[in-house]
């Protein structure tokens, strides 16, 4: 994947969010603008993957409560130069639940959701952006998820609950999608 197909990824994704329909066209900008926009070494910021992992009911969500941040999240990570951004998002979700990427299905190929946010400044670096590609995969919720070093504690949070985890605004909106999901 090059840049083009991440932005004709962004493309296609519609949302009846205005936050996020905001965050695609500052996505979609800054791919085109910064070549090397999947470098992490790259400031004010870079693309990374992530996806939101349900069960097959769609009534559970797994978070991870992450190290270096001390805070709730789903799967994702750095692209390190992978310009194939869903790859990143599926290879970090293997790496960080710790399981065969086999139990990782990918219920999509499009973007699920888009969020740019700040990480803060630390000893690890200068504040910069994160513009976060979401994608929608499946796991079964009734394996055990042995997680890695990256993180605290994994859990799945139904997702009635997954708010009190993490109540930032990109959680909310793919809380939402997720209902709508059911009720389709």
């Amino acid at each position: 994947m090059h840049r083009r197909e991440l932005l004709s990824l962004l493309d296609r994704h519609v949302t009846r969010f205005m936050e996020e329909a905001a965050f695609v066209a500052r996505a979609r900008r800054f791919v085109e603008d910064y070549a090397d926009c999947f470098d992490r070494k790259l400031l004010p910021g870079h693309v990374t993957g992530s996806a939101w992992v349900v069960n097959p009911a769609r009534d559970r969500v797994l978070l991870l409560h992450h190290r270096k941040h001390d805070q709730w999240f789903q799967p994702g990570g750095h692209a390190d130069g992978d310009a194939d951004i869903l790859r990143v998002a599926l290879r970090e979700t293997s790496e960080e639940t710790g399981l065969d990427p086999s139990h990782v299905r990918l219920v999509d190929g499009g973007v699920f959701d888009v969020d740019i946010h700040t990480i803060p400044a630390s000893v690890r670096g200068p504040q910069h952006s994160h513009i976060d590609i979401r994608f929608l995969v499946e796991m079964d919720d009734d394996i055990a998820i042995p997680g890695n070093d990256e993180s605290h504690q994994v859990l799945w949070v139904p997702l009635s609950q997954a708010s009190r985890f993490n109540n930032n605004r990109s959680t909310y909106r793919m809380i939402e999608k997720t209902r709508r999901l059911r009720a389709a």
